[in-house]
């Protein structure tokens, strides 16, 4: 019998923590609570009031987790990844805890990019339950970011008798499309979709915004633009689907639909990032503008004070395009090629290798893209203007102003 992935938005792909912010003076706006009287906010804080009754209850604690962990997402708020810690705690530091908390660390794990540590726990998981199709799915998640496509494929597989063929193929989907097979997986992916009326909101999001950078890559803009805008409709407040389509439009030229996209989304550091990215360009904006870049650096260097990892890719885009610091961008960026390996980290390292006209340095991902068949508009312009090693291309460009 097929169940469904009661925590697959958990799974899914979140932008990483904010770094702590200190208002300037008393009068500042920090945040928008939820309102006491919400129904979901109400229900939340009865069940903390009841395992701090019972702090020892497990069913409550991994249920209150379980919730945190969907708010996370829903709210675009990392702070319920530490609520959800929090329930966790009698069994956190455990080095074997009952099989649902060490699901649900796993998890938040893979949410805050400790990769290794979640793919210990789901390992742990999976050998007592080797049915657990949530498990199977954060495992495949963590290995499409870190790269390993035939066991992040291997564990998508596990999925067709766990649960929905729209999870199983969209699983798939999200590898084949950087392995060489992006036509096929996106015309299953349409296909599948289509024919899964009813599916979960997360779900479709999830699909359509694959599908969206499916379309992005190939250069079908109005496709891809007609897909985000239809996740959006079913999510709009997933903070992976704004960073996307966010991209989307600065890669389009269209800074004004980022801000307004945006404008209300700087909580998160990835998004507040394509908001400074996209007021830079445009007139009248600077004010703005230098404000938000304040904000990112004082975010970014409280980051690097935690040896806090998560934000380089972030953060070498912003050293690259906002503070123009080429050698910093050059570092973070092959920093972070050591640990995750999506279309975003291949970008961001061969943009800094061509500024820094440092093919060398764009090497290992000019051989992935190579070895892996990843099909990328944006990435083929970028392996053209670095051009072959005796450096004539790049002569080239630099002469045209790209550099």
């Amino acid at each position: 019998m097929k169940t469904p992935i009661s925590l697959l938005c958990a799974c899914l792909p979140l932008f990483a923590l904010a770094a702590p912010y200190t208002p300037k003076d008393g009068s500042a706006v920090i945040e928008q609570l939820p309102r006491r009287a919400d129904a979901t906010q109400s229900a939340l804080r009865g069940l903390r009031q009841q395992l701090n009754a019972t702090p020892g209850d497990l069913a409550l604690a991994s249920s209150l987790a379980q919730r945190y962990i969907a708010m996370a997402r829903s709210e675009t708020d990392p702070r319920y990844l530490g609520y959800a810690q929090a329930a966790l705690a009698p069994w956190w530091r455990q080095a074997a805890p009952p099989l649902p908390v060490r699901l649900l660390r796993a998890t938040i794990l893979q949410s805050i990019h400790h990769f290794g540590a979640a793919l210990q726990d789901l390992d742990a998981v999976l050998a007592q339950q080797p049915q657990n199709g949530q498990a199977w799915l954060t495992r495949a998640t963590v290995l499409t970011v870190q790269g390993d496509y035939a066991q992040a494929t291997a564990a998508c597989a596990r999925l067709s008798a766990l649960t929905t063929q729209l999870a199983t193929v969209t699983c798939l989907a999200n590898v084949a499309s950087v392995t060489g097979r992006a036509a096929s997986s996106e015309r299953l992916l349409d296909l599948t979709l289509q024919r899964s009326a009813g599916a979960a909101p997360e779900l479709e999001s999830w699909a359509l915004t694959l599908l969206a950078e499916m379309a992005t890559r190939r250069g079908e803009t109005a496709l891809a633009e007609a897909r985000f805008r239809q996740a959006l409709a079913q999510q709009p407040r997933d903070s992976y689907l704004l960073g996307a389509y966010a991209d989307f439009l600065l890669d389009q030229q269209r800074p004004q639909d980022a801000v307004k996209l945006l404008k209300e989304q700087q909580r998160i550091d990835a998004l507040l990032l394509r908001y400074a990215l996209a007021l830079q360009a445009l007139p009248g904006q600077q004010t703005a503008f230098q404000a938000a870049k304040v904000e990112l650096a004082a975010r970014f260097n409280a980051a690097m004070q935690r040896r806090d990892s998560v934000h380089q890719r972030e953060q070498a885009r912003f050293a690259l395009f906002l503070q123009q610091d080429v050698p910093a961008a050059l570092q973070l960026a092959q920093k972070n090629w050591a640990i995750q390996k999506e279309v975003p980290d291949m970008r961001i390292l061969l943009e800094a290798s061509l500024a820094a006209r440092n093919y060398g340095a764009a090497q290992p991902v000019l051989a992935w893209i190579a070895a892996h068949g990843v099909e990328d508009a944006a990435l083929q312009r970028l392996v053209k203007l670095l051009g072959p090693q005796d450096g004539q291309k790049l002569s080239a460009t630099k002469k045209a102003g790209v550099l």
